[in-house]
């Protein structure tokens, strides 16, 4: 118990500093800060949840009494409890009847890590702004900055040329025929507004995913990882996680802060089946002479399209649960 403390309590010091430097507002600092979870999922999968959960509340507390409350209570919601709560599922495990063990599948494990997302970002949403018209109103003015700030860039390297035919017309005319841009602006920075719940929780999804692997390749390495390495390509989500996303979409719907967690759990677990997706790809290729070629192939594409392919795999990610096309009889035991 001592033990467990001590190394919760170590590893919740690093995990405040590293969240801590953020205020410099440096690219170092925010490269030390995206590694904060980590301390906290190492010695969650090295040791015990309970070490996981002392190293959430030693940061939370460090940052709350140094720096700010608000910083200290931000820092437990979006990344501390997450940590603690994505290890403790990992290390989850029940003995069979022949006294093998078996661990919590990796599936489950994913979407509940896109669920993960999805609630800590309506936590520190909440944190922020616990009104929800000032918390809209900021994400508005978010967008309309930005796309201010992408609209001044651009223009630069634009000219515009009058057609002849313009210069004839009144200025009545001239002003009925000519589209009004700070509207049309507004209206997309609205709905950019609209959906930056879903893409600011689908990044944290993918994040972290990869700090929970990142964690666990870790403690392997040290020999501390209590289970085997799963078979990562054979990863599948049950298909009621297909019934979550549809209520997502139902509860996007809703007004306020519910509306806001609809938004923001379609975008995690958009993110979880696109990497159900790639795991597909990866399954399904195995065996094949061909597959390094595959591979590099994808993830060329990836690279270059962006946004097309992450669709696309999100998609072959839905098919494949929905579908159970890879193991349609022993799936459901394996997902």
């Amino acid at each position: 118990m001592r033990q467990y403390l001590g190394i919760g309590i170590g590893a919740g010091l690093v995990s405040a500093l590293l969240f801590g430097v953020l205020l410099k507002a440096t690219a170092l600092a925010i490269v030390l800060y995206l590694l904060a979870p980590l301390p906290i999922l190492i010695v969650g999968l090295g040791w015990s949840h309970k070490a996981a959960l002392t190293a959430a509340a030693t940061g939370s507390l460090v940052l709350g009494l140094v720096i700010a409350p608000f910083l200290g209570l931000g820092f437990l919601a979006y990344l501390a409890l997450p940590a603690w709560w994505l290890a403790y599922l990992a290390l989850l495990g029940r003995p069979d009847a022949d006294g093998t063990m078996e661990w919590y599948p990796t599936g489950r494990l994913l979407a509940w890590t896109a669920s993960t997302a999805a609630l800590a970002f309506v936590a520190i949403a909440v944190i922020a702004s616990p009104n929800y018209n000032t918390f809209q109103a900021q994400l508005r003015n978010m967008t309309r900055t930005i796309l201010t700030t992408q609209g001044q860039v651009g223009r630069g390297a634009e000219t515009r040329v009058d057609p002849p035919a313009a210069a004839d017309k009144p200025a009545a005319e001239q002003a009925e025929s000519t589209p009004t841009a700070p509207d049309s602006k507004a209206e997309v920075a609205d709905a950019l507004a609209a959906i930056a719940p879903g893409l600011a929780a689908q990044g944290l999804a993918l994040l972290l995913t990869f700090y929970l692997w990142a964690a666990a390749r870790i403690v392997q390495v040290s020999g501390r990882l209590p289970r085997p390495w799963p078979d990562l390509p054979a990863t599948t989500m049950p298909r009621s996680v297909l019934v979550v996303l549809g209520g997502a979409a139902v509860l996007a719907l809703t007004p306020g802060y519910p509306g806001v967690l609809g938004v923001a759990l379609s975008g995690a677990l958009s993110a979880a089946f696109a990497l159900q997706g790639l795991a597909a790809f990866h399954d399904r290729s195995r065996g094949r002479k061909s597959r390094p070629a595959l591979l590099f192939g994808l993830y060329m594409i990836l690279f270059v399209t962006q946004g097309v392919a992450f669709l696309a795999l999100t998609l072959f990610g839905v098919a494949d649960t929905a579908l159970n096309l890879r193991r349609p009889k022993e799936g459901a035991g394996r997902t």
